[in-house]
Formats: C-alpha cells, sequence, structure tokens
C-alpha cells in the first residue's frame, strides 16, 4: 500500500496536476506530472506539502468491471511505491490506465511507468532526488 503522505487527495489536485503538468502516453498508461517549485506559492496556490511526491490513480470504467479496475489500481499502487524514492520531492503524478493496462503484466506496466517518467525528466539517480550526494551524504 502506498502511504499517505505519497497519495494525491483532492480533485483540485488531480485537475491542476493534469491541466498545469506534462503528459506522455504510453501503450497502456498517461502519466501526467506537475513539479511543484517555489513560484507556485506566489501564484496564489497554498499548497501544504507533507512527504515525498504525491501519486494520484484514474482507472475509468474504459479499463474494464469492477474487478479489474481495481486489480489494476492495486498494481499501479504497488509501483507507485516502487519508483517513489526515484523522483523529487515536490512532484505531483497523476497515471490514467488505459484499456490495455487490464491485460498488460506487472512488469510492462512498470516498464512503461518508468520509461515515461523518465521522459518527462523526472527520474534520476535515486540518491540526488532525496537531497543527498553521489556519495550518500545528506546536502
Amino acid at each position: 500500500m502506498l502511504p499517505e503522505p505519497y497519495r494525491l487527495h483532492h480533485r483540485a489536485e488531480f485537475s491542476r496536476t493534469v491541466r498545469r503538468g506534462q503528459r506522455i502516453g504510453r501503450r497502456d498508461l498517461v502519466v501526467h506530472a506537475l513539479t511543484h517549485g517555489y513560484d507556485d506559492v506566489a501564484d496564489g496556490d497554498s499548497l501544504v506539502r507533507v512527504g515525498g511526491p504525491r501519486f494520484g490513480l484514474i482507472v475509468s470504467k474504459a479499463v474494464g468491471n469492477a474487478v479489474v479496475r481495481h486489480r489494476v489500481a492495486r498494481r499501479l499502487r504497488h509501483m507507485c511505491a516502487q519508483v517513489v524514492d526515484e523522483l523529487p520531492v515536490g512532484t505531483d503524478v497523476v497515471i490514467r490506465a488505459l484499456p490495455g493496462a487490464a491485460t498488460a503484466d506487472s512488469a510492462e506496466l512498470l516498464r512503461q511507468l518508468r520509461t515515461g517518467l523518465r521522459k518527462l525528466g523526472l527520474r534520476g539517480e535515486p540518491e540526488l532526488a532525496l537531497g543527498r550526494t553521489s556519495a550518500g551524504e545528506r546536502r
């Protein structure tokens, strides 16, 4: 399960990420990402950030019935927990599952997620994303 500080909860958070962020489409997923900076507070957004990068999932009825949708969502949550340490702290990511996600295996979905994040310029060295130097020391 993805811990509480790593989840998007409110509709406004999803909308902000999808509308203002970058988007990349893969075969079975669409990845939307928005990295927050200090200028977001100046724009009038009162963002209270707790924890690391946050993830939100969109799994529509086009993916399948309720059982299939929940299975896809569980698999995507598990993948988000695997990549959470690879992303910058101030990042919101929304993953929209496409109908092919229902039949794709987990390894393929994880590969598509990591590829999408890399193409958006979010994946890098895990230690550097957490604010550590390459020697593993905190900055």
